[in-house]
């Protein structure tokens, strides 16, 4: 069964604005919304008119990462999934367009961004928080490893040592404290936010896109040069970790509303 409009598309005066729409989900991705988002995200590098662009979410978040719903019906019946497939071809492809793509994209995070959720909002080129956002590397919680990119750009984003700390506790980043790192451009009021996040956009769109295409490539080449190396070995880990009791048991005490009980298998 497909869910009507789980994505949202804009594009207006140079911007366009991709909005993820599952919110009574937090915009959790499942099949449909990571290859409705690859497509569109094709679509918005294709289309000349489109200079700038800013992805955001409907409703009380941006993104809360895997929807784990719809992966805990396959292991109610015994099956363990192959997440580094999953990873390869489902939000490997995303991240590496939005580095790769030689126009500007903004995160506009109106909530919390939790696992690959976060791991989209890294991967864009500037993000601007509202004041109720919040950024979790939630994988640990359900025995995982981050992926989709943030073991490799969340230490370039606030340094090794915060991002650690970070992915093994789980803990909630608020708004005011990503910008002290530096992982967010503004802090605004949420009711603010798309205002702002379309006023940067559309300075952005009127500017020399050439330049900053330009600039994007050689940014990637002195930060970012060997990402896609780094998504093939966390979806190597994934894979591995995907497959332990941990990880059942992790997604099983998510769903049941109880703390895990981790045995290190």
């Amino acid at each position: 069964m497909t869910e009507e409009n789980i994505l949202l598309i804009e594009k207006t005066n140079g911007v366009g604005i991709i909005t993820l729409n599952r919110p009574d989900k937090l915009n959790a991705f499942n099949d449909e919304l990571t290859f409705s988002l690859q497509d569109a995200l094709k679509e918005m590098e294709k289309d000349a008119t489109v200079r700038a662009i800013i992805i955001t979410g409907a409703g009380r978040g941006f993104c809360s990462g895997q929807d784990l719903q719809s992966r805990s019906i396959n292991q109610d019946m015994g099956q363990r999934p192959s997440l580094g497939d999953s990873i390869r071809r489902r939000y490997n492809p995303i991240i590496t367009k939005l580095r790769g793509m030689e126009k500007p994209i903004i995160a506009a995070v109106n909530g919390v961004a939790a696992g690959a959720g976060a791991s989209l909002a890294l991967a864009c080129d500037l993000r601007i928080a509202a004041d109720n956002a919040s950024f979790i590397q939630s994988f640990t919680k359900v025995g995982l490893v981050p992926d989709s990119g943030s073991t490799f750009l969340l230490p370039r984003l606030i340094g090794a040592t915060k991002a650690f700390e970070l992915m093994l506790s789980a803990d909630k980043l608020d708004a005011q404290e990503a910008l002290r790192l530096g992982l967010v451009n503004k802090v605004v009021p949420l009711d603010s936010l798309l205002t702002e996040a379309r006023a940067l956009a559309e300075k952005l769109a009127a500017g020399p896109s050439k330049a900053f295409g330009l600039t994007k490539r050689a940014l990637n080449r002195a930060i970012f040069p060997d990402l896609d190396q780094l998504l093939e070995y966390e979806a190597h880990l994934q894979e591995v970790a995907g497959k332990s009791d941990d990880f059942a048991e992790g997604v099983k005490a998510f769903v049941e509303k109880r703390a895990p009980a981790y045995t290190g298998k």
